[in-house]
């Protein structure tokens, strides 16, 4: 039996996810997608996965260049993860416009506000329906104390302790 598209969406949608932006590339051509399908792989050696749609310019960019970063964002960076969706009009480049952006250690584009950022190198990737899924072997981390931001029932959350 098939699930329809609709009703995928709309169950997916209660799954929270961290919201990050997935950058890559240098110089003119650094690229970058905010996205929540992110996680852990194993620790031995430290590898994350990464899902980015096939149709986008830092897809290409990652296949060319076969490095990653994951930018994870804090709960006060709504605006970046709205801009890096595509708000505002805001394409390629322009996306980083931004004063916050730097060069890690990699060589790779890294916000310097960020909750974490992590640079990868691609280990190894599949195609699988309108995305390329990346597994990307973790070669530097950069992070700090904060709260990340949460994206959950189509809207962007912050996280609050139970007690």
């Amino acid at each position: 039996m098939a699930v329809d598209i609709a009703t995928f969406r709309q169950t997916m949608a209660l799954f929270p996810g961290a919201v990050t932006l997935i950058t890559t590339g240098s110089g003119d051509l650094r690229r970058g997608i905010t996205a929540t399908a992110v996680c852990s792989v194993t620790d031995s050696p430290p590898t994350l996965l990464v899902c980015v749609n096939r149709k986008t310019g830092t897809c290409a960019q990652i296949l060319a260049t076969g490095r990653f970063s994951v930018q994870l964002l804090t709960e006060e960076q709504a605006d970046l993860a709205m801009a890096f969706a595509g708000a505002g009009g805001l394409t390629g480049l322009a996306k980083f416009d931004d004063a916050s952006w730097g060069e890690g250690p990699t060589g790779l584009p890294q916000h310097l506000d960020a909750l974490a950022s992590i640079s990868c190198k691609v280990a190894s990737s599949t195609e699988n329906g309108s995305h390329q899924v990346f597994f990307g072997q973790i070669e530097h981390v950069t992070a700090k104390e904060g709260e990340a931001l949460i994206y959950a029932k189509s809207r962007f959350h912050r996280l609050a302790a139970v007690v």
